[in-house]
């Protein structure tokens, strides 16, 4: 009874499971029921709606912004008219999008004379600079003959570097060079002038040169027969006047502490420095001349 039957082939043996643990089937999380969009859609790419750093906030303020139509009206007044949140929030969310790339403002003079900011929504940030500089690459070189072609523009002088380029720095030396045409109005500059020249500025606070001092070195005397290229002469006086470096053994300049950052007027939506959201300086006075 207890002999084996030679005939029958021996059974497989089963792997031990502590090689191959069973598999976990996964009955919660995300179920999508998508419908394809054929009209009123915006495409939003995911490097926005799962940024990392970005608030809540900001990337359904970014989402609305992109599925606008152009033109819309996107200040703070009339975000803040359209949406629950108040306009210190909505402030804050732009400025996000702004350091982030998905927003910049871009000042530009129309047929009046008066300057006014566009604002302009990104939805790839980088992608208006690699734009830019394709066309730039693909841009023929030949100046066409005739009486009515022109030559092409010279480049501007270099400008010295500053040793450590803080953001904060650059910003302070973005500001006063947009401020110098309030002094002197041929010292009007474009932001292509005003980018180039601003390391130079910077260079000079970082020296512990004081605004004051910085203005007054790029603005004073100013040659009386006029200028023809404002950005290039100043591009001469940051350089040629530079300012020595610290003594030896002087702690290194740190941004200034007095510069507040940037942000949008709660009245006509102008760009202020304060230490915090509300009215700029004109609005203020207006403000306290209608009480």
């Amino acid at each position: 009874m207890d002999t084996q039957n030679p005939s029958v082939r021996p059974h497989a043996q089963s792997r031990p499971t502590a090689d191959k643990p069973p598999k976990r089937r996964h009955f919660g999380g995300l179920v999508h029921d998508n419908a394809r969009h054929t009209t009123r859609f915006a495409v939003i790419g995911n490097h926005l709606a799962q940024h990392k750093e970005l608030s809540l906030l900001a990337i359904g303020l970014a989402v609305y912004i992109q599925s606008l139509p152009k033109g819309a009206r996107v200040d703070i007044k009339s975000l803040t008219a359209r949406f629950p949140e108040g306009a210190t929030r909505i402030a804050a969310a732009l400025r996000e999008l702004e350091t982030h790339g998905y927003l910049r403002r871009e000042r530009e003079r129309i047929a009046d004379g008066r300057i006014v900011t566009r604002t302009v929504s990104c939805n790839q940030p980088g992608h208006h600079r690699r734009t830019a500089a394709v066309a730039t690459e693909r841009t023929p070189r030949t100046v066409p003959a005739g009486p009515t072609s022109s030559a092409p523009r010279k480049a501007l002088p270099a400008v010295p570097r500053p040793s450590h380029p803080y953001p904060k720095l650059l910003e302070a030396a973005t500001d006063l060079l947009a401020g110098l045409r309030r002094h002197d109005s041929r010292l009007l500059l474009s932001a292509c002038d005003t980018a180039h020249l601003a390391p130079g500025v910077a260079a000079w606070l970082e020296r512990d040169v004081s605004p004051t001092a910085v203005r007054q070195a790029l603005a004073a005397d100013l040659p009386p027969e006029g200028l023809r290229r404002p950005a290039a002469f100043l591009a001469h006086r940051l350089t040629a006047l530079m300012p020595p470096p610290p003594p030896l053994g002087a702690p290194a300049t740190r941004p200034p502490a007095v510069l507040h950052p940037l942000r949008n007027c709660d009245g006509c939506d102008r760009g202020f420095r304060g230490p915090e959201p509300g009215l700029c300086r004109d609005c203020r006075a207006r403000s306290a001349a209608a009480h």
